[in-house]
């Protein structure tokens, strides 16, 4: 039993090891953490994936490092979605 316990430890151990290490397989994946480092809004990175998966890859990037320079913003994410459907909006 003691041989389990251990194998099962060393088991559990792997998998946090690897649940840590970033998995992207895709571009779309690479900007979406990308825009997530940019706005400070790791919570919220599988939304920016979605994004940068259906968007422009160029706007969004260009439009996160514009939010990210502005000093007075406190919820860059949140600024971000603002701007960016409020203009798609306007698109339409």
């Amino acid at each position: 039993m003691d041989k389990f316990e251990e194998l099962s430890g060393q088991y559990l151990e792997t998998l946090t090891e690897r649940a840590k290490k970033s998995k992207i397989y895709k571009p779309y994946q690479l900007m979406g953490l990308t825009l997530a480092e940019i706005l400070d809004d790791n919570k919220h990175k599988a939304l920016y994936m979605r994004m940068a998966k259906k968007h422009n890859n160029d706007h969004l990037l260009h439009l996160a490092k514009k939010i990210a320079e502005k000093k007075n913003i406190t919820n860059k994410g949140a600024y971000f979605m603002k701007i960016f459907y409020g203009n798609l909006d306007n698109k339409k």
